[in-house]
């Protein structure tokens, strides 16, 4: 049987050879890293996780990406199954130890015997064969000028930012406390899965002021894009006006402070843990383009990281991605050239799980593909067919920009008609319709 192909091996590209290998068809996993570098990987391991360590709400009933979770794992999906391995506390949401999950994602990989990993860069598209390009907002630039020369178009782009990361055993505790928001969690380790840093007004409008005047970090060659607006970098946020930050990621709802419990702080900062060992803490929400000397001065102003040692400093860098309703039909195939399927972040969803689940999506329909075989997408009552249908038709393509999965984009509930509109009866049921039109698609393979 004739191998697919897949260039990329990211969260999209390996979920992908994941599911083809599954579906008992060879794979040819290409994957440039470590051999040629990109600004924001660190090592050679399939599915690293570069901005966060966060796949976000796991609850699958009242939220949208909670509910693709449960389509991924319902699904045999191999992120998932990795993510479940190497959870950290994170009170409702699912974060990982991300070196501990690529490592345990490419140990999968390598170990499946229908799965051949080539590491070398592909400049070219292909004109023949079944191919899967799976590589992300950090396409390689030899590769783009292919991408853009079959597309007859340029892509579009954004950007996007990297949160600071910081050394556990430099957090000072006698100010911090941990507590996940409204003491959320099952276990008490997921109810304390947060350190949480306090603001007086004082020290609120210091930052800020700080932060404003801050030295920011320069765009190369007069380039512009736009910013995907669920990952903002701070200044951007804060240049929004001065409380935008307070009722964003420095709210301070549903905390209480362990040392004052009496004292209502006026902002927090959070940091979730990054690894299992509990050495490094995310700053929650601080993507940031401030220049790294500018980023040790102003967050150390942040009661209990005044002394703070940083594993890595925020970035930015610019991501691009497919105007995929004038590109992709709903297999998820180059129009102009059908032997190319898109998936994951190039194609214009926005989040580690949605790349991975149209790097599913664009395996199991490439496998079908392989043997003879038409597979369509789930229906658009899914969370995975929700996206789909966006990417390839439901979005405007003039506006189109980069889309986490939502309820926005399921069609309305046929029985949500007179006082049946509040969200608690309206959700669990786009979630109870979606499972049950998710196991339909899947029993039909």
């Amino acid at each position: 049987m004739e191998p697919v192909n897949i260039i990329g091996a990211g969260l999209a590209g390996s979920e992908a050879a994941w599911q083809i290998a599954r579906a008992g068809v060879p794979v040819i996993l290409h994957e440039m890293r470590p051999k040629v570098a990109t600004f924001a990987h660190k090592t050679g391991d399939c599915a690293e996780m570069v901005c966060s360590n966060s796949f976000r709400s796991d609850d699958d009933v009242m939220n949208a990406v909670g509910q693709l979770h449960w389509e991924m794992r319902a699904a045999g999906g191999l992120i998932m199954a990795m993510a479940d391995r190497h959870k950290l506390p994170a009170g409702g949401a699912l974060a990982v130890d991300r070196e501990a999950f690529s490592r345990s994602v490419t140990a999968a990989l390598r170990s499946e015997p229908l799965i051949e990993m080539r590491p070398a860069e592909i400049t070219e598209l292909p004109d023949s064969g079944n191919w899967i390009v799976a590589t992300g907002p950090l396409t390689s630039d030899r590769l783009a000028a292919s991408i853009r020369a079959a597309t007859g178009t340029e892509s579009l782009a954004f950007f996007d930012a990297i949160a600071p990361i910081v050394h556990a055993d430099t957090i000072d505790m006698s100010i911090a406390w941990e507590q996940s928001r409204y003491d959320k969690g099952e276990t008490e380790e997921e109810r304390r899965a947060y350190i949480n840093c306090p603001m007086t007004r004082d020290q609120y409008e210091a930052f800020i002021d700080a932060l404003l005047a801050a030295e920011k970090a320069e765009f190369h060659d007069g380039e512009t894009a736009g910013y995907f607006d669920g990952c903002l970098p701070i200044e951007v946020m804060a240049e929004r006006g001065r409380e935008t930050l307070r009722h964003g990621p420095m709210k301070p709802i549903g905390l209480t402070n362990a040392h004052k419990p009496d004292e209502k702080a006026y902002a927090v900062v959070q940091l979730r843990r990054d690894n299992a060992l509990g050495t490094l803490y995310n700053i929650v929400g601080f993507q940031t383009k401030m220049k790294h000397g500018a980023q040790t001065q102003v967050f150390r102003m942040i009661p209990g990281l005044e002394n703070a040692g940083f594993a890595r400093l925020g970035g930015i860098h610019r991501n691009s991605f497919l105007n995929s309703p004038t590109l992709l039909d709903d297999r998820m195939r180059l129009r102009s050239r059908p032997n190319l399927r898109f998936a994951g972040q190039v194609t214009g969803v926005e989040g580690y799980v949605e790349s991975a689940a149209m790097g599913l999506l664009a395996g199991r329909m490439a496998a079908a593909h392989a043997k003879g075989n038409d597979l369509p997408p789930p229906a658009f009552t899914t969370a995975m067919g929700a996206l789909v249908n966006h990417i390839t038709g439901g979005a405007d393509a003039k506006t189109f920009q980069p889309m986490n999965v939502n309820f926005g984009l399921f069609p309305p509930l046929e029985d949500m008609r007179g006082g049946r509109r509040g969200r608690k009866e309206r959700y669990p049921a786009y979630t109870a319709r979606a499972k049950e039109d998710f196991r339909s698609w899947l029993a039909a393979q």
